[in-house]
């Protein structure tokens, strides 16, 4: 009989540490096997309990964003010719310009360098972008006035919101930072029903 058990024993110790090296090497393999961008800094420590990648890249993407459209914003008050497009810009202005404020905050939080006062080269941005406008187009409106000016900005403005909530919609999909999920449906919940209006001024 002892010399059963001992046999075994070391057979249920044998068996004990494969499991744990299983599990160990399941581990880092599905580490390894995340999703995470190059470009993305947090991708070198993955996931955390409050944010991941997908939470990153939103943050990181969506400032640089933001920023163009309060840059096409911009110009409305002296270009635009009509009211509603000038009421249009400082709606744009009042609830974009707090949320480039707040991702900035989260990025800080989680020891990423947020994108920088100018952006990122427009090159660079209009890889990975949905509905960045290039430099030849942000010209083209600077250079317009009146009508032609409202009909360039509004044109304009319905595909960068667009861009916007494709963004967003990635976030609700991948994101589980709980306050960049919030700020995605309401990006998209705005932005909605901001372009519908454009459409209907362009009409």
């Amino acid at each position: 009989m002892k010399r059963l058990a001992l046999p075994a024993a070391l057979l249920s110790a044998g068996l004990l540490a494969s499991a744990c090296g299983s599990t160990d090497t399941t581990a880092h393999d599905m580490s390894a096997t995340s999703p995470m961008s190059a470009e993305s800094p947090a991708s070198a420590t993955g996931s955390t309990a409050d944010h991941n990648d997908q939470d990153v890249r939103f943050a990181q993407m969506m400032i640089p964003h933001h920023r163009q459209a309060l840059e096409m914003a911009k110009p409305v008050e002296d270009r635009a010719g009509s009211s509603t497009v000038k009421e249009l810009a400082k709606q744009i202005e009042a609830a974009q310009d707090p949320e480039i404020r707040t991702m900035t905050g989260w990025l800080e939080s989680w020891g990423v360098q947020a994108p920088g006062e100018d952006g990122m080269p427009m090159d660079h941005m209009d890889h990975g972008m949905p509905g960045m406008m290039s430099g030849e187009d942000m010209k083209k409106l600077e250079g317009l006035k009146g009508a032609a000016f409202d009909k360039a900005f509004l044109t304009m403005m319905i595909e960068h919101h667009e861009g916007a909530i494709t963004m967003a919609r990635e976030e609700q999909r991948a994101g589980v930072h709980e306050p960049a999920r919030r700020m995605a449906d309401s990006i998209i919940t705005g932005q909605s029903a901001e372009i519908a209006t454009m459409k209907k001024l362009l009409q």
